[in-house]
């Protein structure tokens, strides 16, 4: 051997010989004993040092081949490959866009998994390629997968899935999955999954809101076609079920035009942050007053709207990565769709 290793044994332990090895390599790279590119005993050194079968120091070194954290030189030996990630559990986050709402959910499952776990962020921004790359390259690596399934086609509209996309997360192994904020895909097998309606959501939150809503003469929604990062066309969908079952007058826009000319009893549901500045803006120099002559819902809350009081229909994020924490820690397989809310403030 190249240097002696603390390898732990523990004969009456009910833990597996071969997961013992695995821990034990794992702590002596955690604490620097093993270094980048370092050799590590072979399987048959191994074995002859601690009287393990082969079969045993194989099985481990096979899983630590799996999650790269050692690699094998044909003729020369075993070397150690990664000195990061490791950890109890190494998860890879996958996001379609670097939105502010999008990090909240990723903060909030950090905070829950806790400290023994190691979670790299990886953002595809809705790009189909560069999606499947990541997943290719990272293939293994990882005992958990979160994936938020968003993505675009050439003319900039939202898929949720293309047949490549489905064959590249089918081929990742059901308790390694958890599918987050959207449910269509076309995945076999038990998986874990917290999802958003989109069209649902949107009409039962407008719903909550009807009260608000009545006395405005026509709703609008500030929903873009043409985006980098585009918007499931269900919320559209849950608005337009929303006006036709309420007998809204209504109004669907691509953006908050420059001059656009906003009148009395107007309301505006708008979704890119970007529109609901200008709006806000424009409303304020046209003389009306939020909440009064015009009312504005936004999609999806964050903290400066909460300060701003701006009514919003908004999914639940920090449920949402608590959710999939939890599932993960209890080992627990379900399909929740996650809370979605309207919430009251001043602006309608």
């Amino acid at each position: 051997m190249d240097k002696k290793l603390n390898i732990s044994i523990l004969e009456e332990s009910r833990v597996p010989k071969y997961t013992q090895i695995v821990n034990s390599i794992i702590g002596n790279i955690s604490s620097g004993k093993l270094e980048m590119g370092e050799r590590i005993p072979s399987i048959n050194e191994l074995s002859a040092e601690y009287y393990l079968s082969r079969d045993t120091v194989e099985k481990a070194y096979n899983i630590l081949k799996e999650k790269k954290i050692i690699t094998s030189v044909k003729g020369k030996g075993y070397y150690v490959s990664r000195t990061q990630l490791i950890a109890k559990k190494n998860i890879l986050f996958l996001i379609n866009k670097p939105s502010s709402y999008k990090m909240r959910i990723f903060k909030s499952f950090t905070n829950a998994i806790g400290a023994d776990v190691h979670v790299d962020l990886s953002i595809y921004h809705c790009d189909e390629t560069l999606f499947l790359n990541l997943i290719e390259k990272h293939k293994n690596s990882y005992d958990h997968y979160i994936i938020m399934p968003h993505f675009k086609n050439d003319s900039l509209k939202h898929l949720s899935y293309t047949d490549e996309i489905t064959a590249a997360i089918n081929e990742i192994p059901k308790h390694k999955l958890v599918l987050m904020d959207n449910n269509k895909l076309q995945i076999s097998g038990t998986i874990r999954e917290i999802y958003q309606d989109f069209e649902n959501d949107i009409f039962d939150a407008l719903t909550k809101g009807f009260e608000k809503l009545k006395r405005y003469k026509k709703l609008f929604l500030i929903y873009p076609r043409k985006v980098i990062y585009p918007y499931p066309l269900r919320i559209l969908r849950g608005f337009v079920k929303f006006c036709g079952t309420h007998e809204f007058d209504y109004e669907i826009l691509d953006e908050v035009y420059q001059d656009m000319e906003i009148k009395p009893l107007d309301a505006y549901i708008v979704i890119e942050e970007n529109d609901l500045v200008n709006l806000v803006k424009m409303i304020r120099d046209q003389g009306f007053i939020m909440g009064r002559s015009v009312g504005v819902i936004s999609y999806n809350d964050t903290p400066l709207k909460e300060l701003l009081d701006i009514t919003v229909v908004s999914t639940d994020f920090k449920a949402m990565g608590e959710k999939a924490a939890e599932m993960i820690m209890n080992n627990s397989y379900e399909k929740i769709k996650n809370p979605f809310h309207f919430i009251e403030r001043i602006s309608v």
